[in-house]
């Protein structure tokens, strides 16, 4: 890092359980959409462990992780979520895990994407560790990170992908076909959280609404 350059803004590194949260998701959103109050939401969600977490502390944390990735998406995402069909959940779950985690929104665009784009068909768990080595050059909470937790992180990311449709389980790509109220959804952002996606064109599925 040069003389006089700012440092790099530490990644948000909690994504260590929970995948997407598809069932904690359509439990969460409707609550959302009563009380437009994530604080209220969370507060309720642990007072009657609506997630049915098995402990107290487990049940703080997967509510927190879920009412943080769902306030980055757009009150119409989140009540398009309410009514989406199990394809639309994931990659508008995918989008938000994309928007909360800095580092799973570089690793989409940067490796995922781009190796689409190249032709390159399969992703490995050496093309996510050579891309957190890249990125430990400027963020050093990622060299500081115990190698049980970096494990958690990748098996994480990796699991998101196949539950967002853009992995097979031999770790094959897959292109997302976006329905069009889901393109439409994702694409009021500035940047497009279509970025997120492997896809050449962001065309989207006629099957869907």
């Amino acid at each position: 890092m040069s003389e006089g350059t700012a440092p790099a803004s530490r990644y948000a590194l909690s994504f260590t359980s929970g995948a997407l949260l598809m069932r904690e998701a359509v439990i969460v959103a409707p609550m959302y959409l009563r009380e437009h109050d994530w604080s209220k939401v969370r507060a309720v969600i642990e007072q009657d462990n609506l997630l049915q977490a098995r402990t107290v502390a487990s049940g703080r944390r997967l509510a927190r992780e879920v009412t943080q990735r769902l306030a980055v998406l757009t009150d119409g995402a989140i009540e398009l979520l309410v009514d989406a069909t199990a394809t639309e959940r994931g990659h508008l779950l995918w989008a938000a895990a994309c928007r909360r985690y800095d580092l799973i929104g570089e690793f989409a665009e940067e490796v995922v994407r781009e190796r689409f784009l190249l032709l390159t068909s399969t992703l490995t768990y050496e093309d996510y560790d050579s891309f957190v080595r890249s990125k430990a050059l400027w963020h050093t909470e990622l060299a500081e990170v115990k190698d049980s937790t970096r494990r958690r992180l990748r098996s994480n990311v990796f699991r998101m992908l196949k539950e967002a449709g853009l992995l097979s389980d031999r770790g094959h790509l897959l292109q997302a076909v976006l329905s069009r109220r889901v393109a439409s959804a994702l694409c009021t952002r500035s940047p497009s959280d279509l970025r997120f996606f492997p896809t050449n064109d962001h065309a989207t599925g006629s099957a869907e609404r």
